[in-house]
């Protein structure tokens, strides 16, 4: 394996031209974490394989979760051992092996309402939490809960009021920047020999009787249609898998009801605190969690039947997790302060309960079709272990018809791309900011989303010092970021870099359009874009947030719905 891998304009139309003309052993449909790292997983066992997606990487789920790595503390009260003690497991190894670049320890304060029971209740479970999360033998660097008073919490947490609680606790869990590690994992399969291509749509799965032996992808980018053959497919679409779980003929082993989570992201000065929170509400849990100068308030969770590809939050959302928040703040939060909101669709297992908070997160593998398996459910924290068992599952087929063994699942200890030589780095990091005329909080940034491929980006500044320059618009970020997003991480699209490969489509109150006319530009040299598609870039992202402010004022989930789809979901391609 190189030490790194690019994903460029390049590399893709390599990755389609090589999958075009080679029988795959495995070829993943989905590029979202659990599409990811199914690849990955797949290519580290000596396998042939090929991962598309539809859209950008992340684009579905993957990039609007709570971003948080967590066991999971309310499926304890669910009773839900098993699931919390795997998702602890793969907590810590994250956090120390596999991506330490990417996954940070946060803590969170729980405030208490009443006073002896609730402390013993609630410090049991967080106190089994702690326990099970040493016992899984990856915990060991995540610090103890910690029993508060009153006056203990209000020192961490001014913004609270006196009233909203008698005492509290403090614990430890860790979060993620769930877009930028989806794309490090799919650039880590890359780096193992997976062919990965983004904005390529799979638009029906080839069949030899009743055996599924491919796809026919079509390339969003340059228009043309490809034959990707595969001994075994895996169908890894999430919300998406009823659908393509039809392209088989097949109704399929099971279903996936879609939940509409929406988060808010306001300014770091809104809210005084040192620690994220958790809070009750009568549905589930609300977190407030700590995201570089914003906080994330979120989530909701109910049920949707509506677009897929753009789920929309409605002004009802928006004041369900203002109400909740503000039921404990001493400064209430307004609409005024928001800067931002996202809305995602978790893939919940199909039961029978009407409530969705009470729906599996829980996941299944199935062979849905001779050649087919399908993968569908869990939390974002598990997606190594759901990618193991799809594979697996792939594996026992394939070595009937490879007539060998295949090696079994190695990405335990497989650390992402960014990640070896990350400490190191980190340790440099005054060296580093003096060498590259840099502050070093500018670095810390850096190395907090590239890890030890800091090197890669700051060569970009050398070799042209404009580039070491803030974005304007959206001053956390260097203009550098925006070029090497489009060379090495597989960005298409201004939507992409502003909302995937950077936060800045919800970390500004503009919503990026400030940032916008300087990203096309940017990204317009490493692309070749003619001034035609460059302006079909910015107004594809203006109408797109535009189209969202608008949801966000609309009433309901249908009217936000129709407001949503106001704007067009793929931008028309005019330039090879």
């Amino acid at each position: 394996m190189s030490t790194s891998a690019v994903l460029s304009p390049d590399t893709r139309q390599a990755a389609l031209d090589a999958m075009s003309t080679t029988t795959l052993d495995v070829l993943v449909i989905g590029g979202g974490v659990v599409g990811a790292g199914s690849a990955l997983d797949a290519a580290t066992r000596g396998l042939t394989v090929g991962l598309v997606e539809a859209r950008d990487f992340a684009s579905g789920t993957s990039s609007r979760s709570s971003k948080l790595m967590h066991g999971g503390l309310r499926y304890l009260e669910m009773l839900d051992f098993r699931l919390v003690a795997e998702a602890l497991k793969e907590r810590g190894l994250n956090l120390n092996r596999l991506a330490p670049h990417l996954v940070k320890e946060v803590s969170f304060v729980y405030p208490l309402k009443h006073r002896v029971w609730e402390r013993f209740y609630a410090g049991s479970g967080v106190a089994l939490y702690d326990a099970m999360s040493k016992a899984s033998g990856y915990g060991q660097n995540v610090p103890l809960h910690q029993h508060l008073t009153r006056r203990g919490a209000r020192r961490l947490v001014p913004a609270l009021r006196k009233d909203a609680l008698v005492g509290a606790l403090r614990y430890y869990d860790a979060q993620v920047d769930d877009a930028r590690h989806t794309m490090f994992l799919s650039r880590t399969a890359a780096a193992y020999g997976a062919h990965v291509a983004s904005r390529a749509r799979v638009t029906s799965l080839v069949k030899e009787g009743e055996r599924v032996v491919g796809a026919e992808v079509h390339d969003l980018e340059s228009g043309r249609t490809l034959r990707v053959m595969a001994r075994q497919v895996v169908n890894a679409t999430g919300v998406w898998t009823d659908e393509t779980q039809a392209f088989a003929g097949e109704r399929g082993k099971f279903h996936v009801r879609s939940s509409k989570g929406v988060h808010l992201v306001v300014p770091r000065d809104r809210i005084r605190s040192e620690s994220g929170l958790i809070l009750r509400t009568e549905k589930s849990v609300l977190f407030v969690i700590p995201w570089g100068r914003h906080w994330i308030i979120g989530t909701t969770d109910t049920d949707w039947s509506l677009s897929k590809d753009h789920p929309a939050a409605s002004r009802s959302d928006i004041d369900y997790l203002l109400d909740h928040v503000n039921a404990v703040l001493e400064q209430p939060l307004t609409h005024e302060d928001v800067e931002g909101v996202y809305a995602g669709l978790r893939p919940l297992l199909h039961g029978e309960d009407e409530a969705t908070s009470k729906l599996s997160r829980e996941h299944a593998v199935a062979h849905a079709a001779p050649g087919l398996v399908v993968v569908a459910g869990g939390k974002y924290t598990t997606y190594r272990v759901m990618a193991k068992d799809v594979v697996d599952e792939a594996v026992h087929a394939l070595e009937t018809q490879l007539d060998r063994r295949v090696a079994p699942c190695v990405t335990e200890n497989v650390p992402l791309l960014g990640a070896e030589g990350y400490h190191a780095r980190w340790n440099q990091r005054h060296q580093l900011a003096a060498d590259h005329g840099l502050h070093v909080v500018r670095i810390e940034h850096l190395l907090g989303r590239y890890g030890s491929l800091v090197d890669e980006v700051l060569e970009l500044v050398t070799g042209r010092p404009d580039l070491g320059e803030p974005l304007g618009g959206a001053p956390d970020y260097l203009r550098a970021e925006i070029v090497y997003a489009v060379s090495h991480e597989g960005a298409r699209h201004v939507d992409d870099v502003l909302t995937r490969r950077t936060r800045v489509s919800f970390e500004e109150f503009d919503r990026g359009v400030g940032a916008v006319h300087e990203v096309a530009e940017l990204m317009a040299g490493v692309l070749g874009w003619d001034d035609e598609q460059r302006a079909n870039e910015v107004d594809h992202y203006l109408k797109r947030v535009e189209a969202e402010r608008e949801s966000q004022t609309m009433p309901d989930d249908e009217t936000a719905d129709a407001a949503r789809m106001g704007a067009a979901d793929v931008v028309p391609v005019t330039t090879g």
